[in-house]
């Protein structure tokens, strides 16, 4: 209970120091769904955005945010722009500690080992929960579709473009995690090893390296970049 006291505590300083995000620029098919609720709505420039919010973009959509954060020097502004086909949690849009990270990672491997207990031992499958339906492609959006893993997946790019290299870890972990087919994607566990390195966490760095590397059904060229990686870390 202390651990899950503490988690929750971090996660609402977290949610308090967060930036303020808005939208800048839209274009096609986005959409925003307030916290639990199963709804997917249309935006608009000017809409401000909230920690507990998720922003998608359809097959022709794109959207630029703005982060203002307030710093010593004063107000600063960073322009975030969502491609085509992604999902972005706003509360990932921010820098974690070493300490949150660290925690959050610890979370994340037990969830993963309980989840691959589950999968192994009673064979139970990814929860179907309905997020909300896209009324302008007329498709239900369910979280264990691999589409929505994909699109997930994309939005951490995102995360690792706009120097969020925490939260892109956690997220794409987590991803993994939910949806096993997509840990075959190399380009991305390679950027989850790419981002914990970022993050000065080289030890967990080398650990994703090796872990992708003993994986098996890997070119030449990837298990070249793989070693040339771990290579870099360890200087």
């Amino acid at each position: 209970m202390r651990t899950l006291s503490l988690a929750v505590m971090i996660g609402v300083a977290s949610a308090a120091l967060a930036g303020n995000v808005s939208i800048q620029k839209t274009q096609g098919d986005v959409h925003v769904r307030h916290g639990v609720t199963e709804e997917w709505l249309a935006v608009a420039p000017g809409d401000a955005l909230r920690p507990d919010d998720s922003m998608r973009t359809g097959k022709h959509g794109s959207a630029v945010l703005l982060l203002r954060e307030e710093t010593p020097g004063g107000t600063m502004v960073k322009r975030i722009t969502l491609p085509s086909e992604v999902i972005v949690d706003i509360a990932d849009i921010r820098t974690l500690t070493q300490e949150e990270l660290m925690l959050k990672l610890t979370m994340e491997k037990v969830r993963a080992s309980s989840y691959q207990w589950k999968e192994d031992e009673l064979q139970i499958p990814d929860a179907a929960v309905v997020h909300g339906e896209d009324k302008a492609e007329g498709e239900s959006v369910r979280e264990n579709d691999v589409s929505t893993g994909l699109m997930q997946l994309k939005g951490t790019r995102v995360l690792f473009e706009n120097g969020f290299f925490s939260t892109c870890a956690l997220k794409a972990m987590e991803v993994f995690r939910l949806y096993p087919s997509l840990r075959s994607d190399f380009a991305g566990r390679l950027m989850v090893g790419d981002a914990l390195a970022k993050a000065e966490l080289k030890g967990e760095a080398l650990a994703e390296y090796g872990a992708l590397l003993q994986s098996g059904n890997l070119t030449a060229e990837q298990r070249s970049l793989l070693e040339a990686r771990m290579q870099h870390v360890r200087e």
